[in-house]
């Protein structure tokens, strides 16, 4: 009896450690963008140069673990100019601060079959504030689209705080593709 406990105990700690994937977020098919009102107009950007890992088993929400970033020298508006000028030390000082970083802290079922809640902190500069939105999860041929977006205020992370052009609210959509 003792035998068939402890290998059915080995069977099933194998079974759910094999099921839970570790994902890794790619640039080719995912998307990081903003859009900001500039001087009253909407303007948007593209961050790239996605990088982590992103524990995953949809029959377990708690084993879920998410620590991703985006390159802050990354950014893309269209606008070489004005991608220099986000840059520098009064946007996102990307020299002293190369990366953006969104890690879970807790995930929790959203109000429709295939969305989620989640929680965790965005550090942005060095600032790192909590943060929750829900997404939505779809499976594809190679791997899972995670999407959902969220709005923020930039001022909450000292970006581009004398600005007058620009307003402080902003609407951050993410469609990432992991595998």
């Amino acid at each position: 009896m003792k035998k068939i406990f402890i290998i059915s105990a080995f069977i099933f700690s194998a079974f759910t450690t094999f099921s839970q994937r570790i994902l890794t977020p790619t640039d080719e098919g995912s998307k990081v963008h903003f859009v900001i009102k500039n001087f009253g107009i909407k303007t948007g950007g593209d961050f790239s140069g996605l990088k982590g890992t992103m524990k995953f088993d949809l029959k377990n929400l708690s084993a879920w673990a998410f620590d991703v970033t985006v390159e802050s020298s990354t950014i893309d508006t269209d606008n070489g100019s004005r991608d220099g000028h986000l840059k520098k030390s009064e946007y996102f000082d990307v020299a002293k601060y190369p990366v953006i970083r969104i890690v879970s802290t807790k995930f929790t079922p959203g109000d429709k079959p295939g969305w989620y809640v989640f929680n965790g902190n965005l550090t942005i500069k060095d600032i790192t504030k909590p943060i929750q939105f829900p997404f939505k999860v779809n499976s594809s041929k190679d791997g899972y689209i995670f999407t959902g977006e969220f709005d923020m205020n930039r001022r909450d992370y000292n970006v581009g705080s004398s600005s007058v052009s620009m307003a402080d609210n902003l609407k951050v959509s993410l469609s990432i593709f992991a595998k």
